[in-house]
């Protein structure tokens, strides 16, 4: 695979993932996107499984990671990426089968960045309607003109990124984070067709308040100028 062909990097963040990592490179190895066209990386923060065997099967690169935070992973990737548009989702996200042809056709002229929704991979009629609510809340701040990234669903020009520093080692709300500096140097763009399927595990485990509560909290110390706050840590699922 020659560099100069590379159009589209894309990173994930992985610790401990061996259930589900497979599912998400098998739908990212098969994009309509030609396969020559990206690459894809993938960097472990030292998983006690078989997360880096099994990303070795569809990966173009496995790392360990050296950042700190699930931001500094992030920022790991885009470091080795030949990428010129970076891309970030996460180890339990399936995206559609264009979502990479569908990213690249949204970077116009002054495009910096481009993010969209999340929905649930669970059946739940509960996280349905849940997501419905986030995704809602979403569009009508993009719509005042506040647009913060997502981690799960977002890309980047590559020198865009690097120029505003890349993710923070916020322990919550780095994605959120990010689309505020990048607004500073060009558009960023919110497409609610661009919408990728990720797990509701973090609902099931800390409880859909907590989760919530957390984020409300994060996004408002960011709309005050200051750090998250919380205690990041690396989780299992």
């Amino acid at each position: 695979m020659w560099s100069y062909l590379i159009k589209v990097s894309v990173i994930i963040p992985t610790y401990n993932e061996e259930k589900g990592i497979a599912r998400t490179l098998r739908r990212l190895s098969s994009q309509t996107l030609p396969r020559e066209e990206y690459e894809i990386i993938v960097v472990d923060g030292n998983s006690k499984d078989k997360t880096r065997e099994i990303a070795a099967n569809y990966a173009d690169q496995v790392i360990l990671q050296k950042g700190r935070a699930v931001g500094g992973a992030r920022n790991d990737g885009v470091e080795v990426a030949r990428g010129s548009i970076v891309v970030h989702t996460d180890a339990d996200a399936v995206p559609p089968e264009d979502w990479l042809e569908r990213i690249l056709s949204l970077f116009g002229e002054g495009v910096v960045a481009v993010c969209g929704p999340d929905g649930p991979l669970e059946a739940s009629a509960k996280y349905r309607v849940l997501y419905m609510g986030i995704n809602a809340f979403s569009l009508i701040a993009y719509q005042l003109g506040m647009v913060g990234t997502r981690g799960t669903n977002t890309a980047v020009r590559r020198d865009a990124f690097l120029r505003v520093g890349g993710y923070t080692d916020y322990p919550m709300c780095d994605d959120v984070e990010l689309g505020f500096r990048l607004k500073k140097l060009g558009r960023v763009v919110y497409d609610r067709r661009l919408k990728v399927l990720a797990s509701a595990r973090r609902f099931e485990k800390h409880g859909v308040r907590g989760v919530i509560n957390g984020w409300l909290r994060g996004d408002l110390l960011l709309l005050s100028g200051r750090r998250t706050v919380g205690s990041y840590h690396k989780e299992s699922y």
